[in-house]
């Protein structure tokens, strides 16, 4: 691959799942699998509630960027922000849209050599690098998820069509519903949260991140 396409990227606090609350850059690829492709439709039905924007490069920290090097010296640059000296492991989590549309073997590498844990959030339909070290997957409905093993599932919840019985044995560490954020579905949260109640394999996730106001 020639370059990655970057639509921002930022220091922050990872706000969901059970890395939250953990310092981390955050480098949100641009594109998606599951886009229609048009500006005003952005992205397919299965995934209409979607809260991110992943066209372009024009975000803060966004550009394009020459090769796996010139990615991660911004990404470990970001890390570095605010750091007297640095301490513990740094983590990037690589996102998007959808990430393995762009993520390779330099870019992993590159990645590591500067000292990341790399964790991923992908929606599963692409095979995942095996040089990730923490794999959350978010379902969508109406798609073919083909990595059903990793750390976290991470199912954006309710959402017609979702076999959650199925899921259950996908081989993740962690299987976690979190409230969809969306007008036509204002229970979400109690919806979940009775969810839990009723099925203990499962765990409550929170965008803690939103209610804090970071990105």
């Amino acid at each position: 691959m020639s370059g990655y396409a970057v639509k921002e990227s930022f220091l922050t606090l990872q706000g969901e799942g059970l890395q939250a609350g953990r310092r981390a850059v955050f480098v949100r690829f641009a594109g998606c699998n599951l886009w229609s492709g048009r500006e005003r439709d952005r992205v397919r039905a299965e995934c209409s509630f979607c809260d991110t924007d992943f066209v372009g490069t024009d975000g803060d920290g966004g550009g394009r960027f020459a090769d796996a090097d010139a990615l991660a010296e911004h990404a470990r640059a970001l890390w570095e922000r605010g750091l007297d000296a640095p301490t513990g492991e740094p983590l990037v989590v690589l996102t998007g849209g959808e990430p393995m549309l762009q993520v390779d073997d330099a870019l992993v590498a590159a990645l590591k050599a500067r000292g990341f844990c790399l964790a991923i959030e992908t929606n599963g339909t692409l095979p995942v690098h095996s040089g990730i070290d923490w794999v959350c997957v978010s379902p969508k409905a109406g798609t073919t998820v083909v990595q059903r093993s990793g750390q976290e599932l991470k199912v954006v919840w309710p959402q017609p069509g979702l076999d959650m019985a199925a899921m259950e044995g996908w081989r993740f560490d962690h299987h976690l519903v979190q409230p969809i954020d969306h007008p036509a579905e204002p229970r979400a949260r109690d919806r979940c949260v009775d969810w839990v109640l009723g099925h203990p394999r499962w765990r409550l996730s929170l965008q803690t991140h939103k209610a804090l106001g970071l990105r």
